[in-house]
């Protein structure tokens, strides 16, 4: 059998429930967009190095 995948109302219907770990995740993520020293959503570089 394959996989069944969530549907994108699915995945939503999760991060809107405070009792799912989705929304801790989404929160988290945000908080880090929106943080101006998490160094991957810093101006000017960052993020994950590529391959040297």
């Amino acid at each position: 059998m394959a996989d069944k995948k969530p549907s994108p109302g699915d995945q939503r219907s999760n991060v809107k429930n405070p009792n799912n770990p989705a929304h801790d995740a989404a929160r988290d993520n945000r908080a880090n967009q929106l943080n101006p020293n998490h160094t991957p959503t810093k101006r000017g570089g960052g993020g994950t190095p590529g391959p040297r």
